[in-house]
């Protein structure tokens, strides 16, 4: 059997959002804090979902998804209800398939102007080859 695979949901939420909220904007963030949680537990982080009011049942979340071997994870259930259009029958669905789901349940980070400059930057230009460093 291989190592746990873990898929980690990130809400994707419009760039106007990012003075109101700018951690569901910031995906790469959300994306870093589940590759952390899994890592912490020895799993391997095998896809990146960036989704918004996704449907439970939709192809994206199931491709690939084996009974037993896989984990879903988000940030936070606020990062789940913005990426899924129903956090319980995602979860009845998850249950239904013998696949776990989690959320890390850490503090969210807090952005002071710069951070969110930078969010902006790499968010704006990504096709000019910025990375966001």
């Amino acid at each position: 059997m291989g190592p746990v695979r873990v898929t980690a949901i990130a809400s994707l939420t419009p760039l106007e959002a990012l003075d109101s909220d700018p951690f569901l904007v910031d995906s790469r963030s959300q994306h870093a804090i589940c590759a952390r949680w899994a890592a912490e537990r020895g799993y391997v982080v095998s896809r990146e979902l960036l989704v918004s009011g996704l449907r439970p049942d939709h192809g994206a979340l199931w491709d690939g998804v084996r009974s037993g071997i896989d984990v879903f994870v988000a940030p936070s259930r606020r990062v789940l209800e913005s990426a899924l259009a129903s956090v319980e029958a995602f979860t009845e669905e998850c249950v239904r398939r013998g696949v776990r789901v989690e959320t890390v349940g850490c503090a969210e980070p807090s952005y002071d102007a710069r951070m969110k400059a930078c969010v902006h930057r790499r968010l704006s230009m990504p096709t000019a080859g910025y990375d966001g460093r």
